[in-house]
C-alpha cells in the first residue's frame, strides 16, 4: 500500500464518531479529520456516542467477533458508511462544496467516524464487506492487528477515522489540535503553532509497519502536504464516487451498501431486515482481553 502524505488539509469536521473504523479500497493518503463524537472509547473498553448517534457493541472487545453497530437518534440501526451524512450542517450540500472549493469562504463542517482513538493500538475499521458496516478489529494472517509503539509515539498519534459517504481518501483535520484549533486555517498554520507535528506525522506513517518486518512506506507528492483546496476537491470527487456506488451505477466489488436512510438507493432496506442483521451478530461479552505485547516499545534508527 502506498501511503501518500496528503494530509489533505484543513477541513472542519464535526465528530461523527469518537472512535470507530473503515476498511476497504483506501489506497491513498493519510487521513485525519475532525468530527463530532459519535462512536466508541476503546481506552477504557466502554463506548460513548455523540448527540445524534449511539452504538451497540456485540462480541468481545479485542476479539475477532467484536462488532460495533451504529444507531441514529431514533434508536434505529444504521450504516456509518452510508447513512451518516457527509455534511454536518443541514444547510450544507454538494453545491456549497463546489463553490467553496473555488474560494476561501467560510469553513464547511463534515462528519467523521473516528476509527482509532489517539494513543491506542487496536487497528479498528469499518467493515465495508459486511451489511451495515459495523466497526471491527482488522485481522491479518489470522491475528488481530495492533499498531506498534514506535518511540516516542504510543499507538496512533492522532484520531484516525473516515468521512462517511466518500470513497476512501485520507485527510487531516483541525479537531486534533484541541483548544488551538481555531488558530489553524491552513497547512502553514500547523507549522507555525504546532512545530514538529507534520514531521512527526510523516515519520510515523513511514515507519509504522517496520516492527512487523515490512519496509518503510513510500510517499506520494514528494512527501509534501496538500492544502485545504486540494482536500475539498478530493472530498467532492470521492463523494460522487460513493453516490455512484450506493445507487448501483458503479461496481463496488465486495463492498456492502446495505442502508436504512438512502431512500433512492436500491440497497435501502426496511427496519426489520436491518434489525435481523444485528440480532444475528454474536452476543455482547463484557470482559476484554488484550496481550501485554501491545505495550512493547520499538526503537528504530
Amino acid at each position: 500500500m502506498r501511503t501518500a502524505a496528503v494530509l489533505g488539509w484543513l477541513l472542519r469536521l464535526s465528530w461523527a464518531a469518537r472512535q470507530g473504523s473503515v476498511s476497504g479500497r483506501r489506497k491513498a493518503a493519510t487521513r485525519l479529520v475532525q468530527a463530532r463524537p459519535l462512536s466508541c472509547r476503546t481506552y477504557s473498553g466502554g463506548f460513548m456516542a455523540g448527540d445524534q448517534y449511539d452504538t451497540e457493541q456485540r462480541g468481545r472487545l479485542h476479539s475477532a467477533e467484536f462488532r460495533l453497530y451504529f444507531k441514529n437518534s431514533k434508536g434505529k440501526y444504521i450504516s456509518p458508511f452510508h447513512d451518516i451524512p457527509l455534511f454536518a450542517e443541514p444547510n450544507e450540500d454538494e453545491e456549497v462544496l463546489a463553490k467553496r472549493s473555488k474560494n476561501n469562504g467560510n469553513e464547511i463542517v463534515f462528519n467523521m467516524i473516528v476509527e482509532v482513538p489517539r494513543w491506542t493500538n487496536a487497528k479498528m475499521e469499518i467493515a465495508t464487506k459486511e451489511p451495515l458496516n459495523p466497526i471491527k478489529q482488522d485481522i491479518k494472517k489470522g491475528k488481530l492487528r495492533y499498531i506498534a509503539n514506535i518511540f516516542p509515539h504510543k499507538g496512533y498519534i492522532w484520531n484516525y477515522g473516515a468521512l462517511p459517504q466518500v470513497m476512501f481518501w485520507d485527510l487531516m483535520g483541525k479537531e486534533n489540535f484541541g483548544y488551538k484549533r481555531d488558530l489553524v486555517q491552513n497547512i502553514d498554520d500547523v507549522r507555525k503553532f504546532f512545530p514538529g507535528y507534520l514531521e512527526a506525522t510523516v515519520d510515523w506513517c513511514r515507519l509504522y509497519k517496520v516492527p512487523d518486518g515490512k519496509p518503510e512506506n513510500k510517499f506520494a507528492f514528494n512527501d509534501t502536504f496538500k492544502d485545504k483546496a486540494f482536500a475539498l476537491e478530493i472530498i467532492k470527487s470521492t463523494h460522487e464516487s460513493w453516490k455512484a456506488l450506493v445507487h448501483k451505477k458503479a461496481d463496488g466489488g465486495a463492498i456492502k451498501c446495505t442502508n436504512l436512510l438512502v431512500g433512492t438507493s436500491p440497497y435501502c432496506c426496511n427496519e426489520e431486515d436491518i434489525q435481523s442483521i444485528v440480532q444475528n451478530a454474536p452476543a455482547l461479552v463484557e470482559e476484554p482481553s488484550i496481550s501485554r505485547e501491545v505495550d512493547r516499545w520499538h526503537f528504530l534508527g
